[in-house]
């Protein structure tokens, strides 16, 4: 099992390179680049009253071999890509053309809002979803089961940001309960301690009931369905005959086999972890990772594109080895060679 984690490990430095080399390349062939934006930027300027050199020319060759150089396009594309891996493994993902800041920085800056949000919304739905899983498959055909099973399924229907502008309107606008948006009040830094967590929970009610109302079903739907099918087994059956009580049945041998797949599927969930959902964060004005991504591909903002890609592939990696290792702890009838 060691060998194949390794092997495991060994194959995200090429794997980053292919989807780098794929995002690094459409990046120098889309049109609105940020040289064009300098060029349009200028043009406008230039049709009210200003103009270059006594012409109705935007920008001179000189300046935009100039601009070139700056933005790092006055290279072939295979020669910009080594230079920009060679200050990745330095640890430099370059700076941003927006922000003008080293986009360590700039992630940085994002990176708690995200990481809040994702913890938060990762222990919610597996402390709520395990147990309501158990239930339903417990309580099949019940009532407990079909309510449940309904107030999910409309959960999942509605998309989180729809839900966010309803919530707002009603809660925010309406009644006056909750702040319209951010991720604190202006006044943050002045409050208390129970203060700032008061101000904290106020801006955070209404994003994670947006978060957390697509993640109830798949969770607890993909439990209910593999315990069903493990109750029903002759492994449980024979169990039950031989004495052992339904409920250690059901904890000490169903439960564990019907783990596996939320096992599976736990560790590509650590990507959500920075990523988050750009349009929960745009209509609650929360500066994250997500609409950082999503600012960057409007603005053209090539640097800080290139690093949010390269961070959420290498934990997109990284928790597949994780999902790897929580199968094989879960089901010790698997091993890796």
């Amino acid at each position: 099992m060691r060998d194949y984690f390794i092997r495991r490990l060994l194959l995200i430095p090429p794997t980053l390179l292919g989807i780098t080399v794929i995002v690094f390349v459409i990046t120098r062939m889309v049109p609105g680049g940020p040289i064009e934006r300098a060029i349009m930027e200028a043009q406008l300027a230039g049709g009210a009253g200003r103009s270059v050199a006594g012409q109705n020319m935007a920008l001179s060759e000189a300046q935009l071999d100039r601009l070139r150089e700056y933005y790092g396009f006055d290279k072939p594309v295979f020669q910009s890509y080594v230079d920009w891996v060679g200050k990745v493994i330095r640890g430099d993902l370059g700076t941003s053309y927006r922000f003008n800041q080293p986009v360590w920085d700039v992630i940085a800056s994002r990176f708690p809002v995200s990481l809040y949000y994702g913890l938060v919304t990762l222990i919610i739905t597996y402390m709520v979803c395990i147990p309501l899983g158990i239930l339903k498959a417990i309580k099949h055909r019940t009532l407990v089961d079909n309510a449940t099973s309904i107030f999910i399924f409309i959960g999942y229907a509605v998309p989180g940001y729809a839900l966010g502008s309803l919530l707002l309107l009603y809660f925010s606008v309406r009644l006056e309960w909750f702040p319209m948006g951010g991720f604190v009040s202006l006044q943050f830094d002045e409050l208390g301690l129970w203060g700032k967590i008061l101000d904290l929970l106020q801006h955070s009610i209404l994003p994670l009931t947006c978060y957390l109302v697509g993640s109830f079903a798949l969770v607890t739907l993909l439990l209910k369905n593999h315990l069903m099918d493990n109750l029903a087994s002759d492994y449980i059956r024979t169990a039950v005959a031989k004495g052992v009580s339904f409920r250690r049945a059901v904890s000490g041998h169903a439960l564990r086999n019907s783990l596996i797949p939320i096992a599976t599927t736990f560790g590509q969930n650590i990507t959500l972890l920075v990523s988050g959902s750009f349009l929960i964060e745009t209509i609650f004005d929360i500066n994250g990772f997500g609409l950082l991504g999503l600012t960057s591909i409007i603005d053209r903002d090539y640097p800080v594109v290139m690093g949010v890609v390269f961070l959420a592939s290498l934990l997109l990696l990284v928790g597949n080895i994780i999902s790897d290792i929580l199968v094989a702890l879960v089901d010790p009838r698997i091993r890796f060679n």
